[in-house]
């Protein structure tokens, strides 16, 4: 698509939150929505965000999470609950880091999901913050 003109403005930052908790969500094995409603747009640019674990994510088994928006892992990679970053409280880091190699493109409207694999979640709740840019000229 040929360009438009105009570039993102610091105003046109956006923030969209996802919230996983185990007493509302339950734990099953699959994807879980974490935005309800909120989405984010297709072409937006999502350039970082941190995750906010307030409850230590646990399995009956070997379970692992995994955070997504347009594909598998591309905010926060599958990582067994035993160990970094589900193990503990407190602010986590996500795949992109603010940088043009890390930032993920949406080709759709999208949603934050949390993918467990292996063995169902018998607690945790965690928060994925993120902030976009929807691309003027896309």
């Amino acid at each position: 698509m040929p360009y438009k003109g105009g570039y993102p403005r610091a105003t046109d930052w956006r923030v969209v939150r996802g919230r996983y908790d185990f007493a509302v969500d339950g734990g099953a094995v699959g994807d879980i929505d974490l935005t309800l409603d909120a989405q984010i747009p297709a072409n937006a640019v999502i350039l970082g965000g941190f995750v906010e674990v307030d409850t230590a994510v646990t399995s009956g088994g070997a379970a692992t999470v995994a955070v997504k928006v347009e594909g598998a892992g591309d905010i926060v990679a599958a990582a067994a609950v035993s160990g970094a970053p589900w193990s503990t409280t407190g602010r986590k880091s996500v795949v992109p880091v603010f940088t043009g190699a890390t930032t993920v493109k949406t080709t759709a409207a999208r949603k934050i999901q949390a993918t467990v694999a292996t063995a169902a979640l018998t607690a945790g709740v965690f928060d994925v913050v993120l902030f976009f840019i929807q691309l003027p000229d896309a």
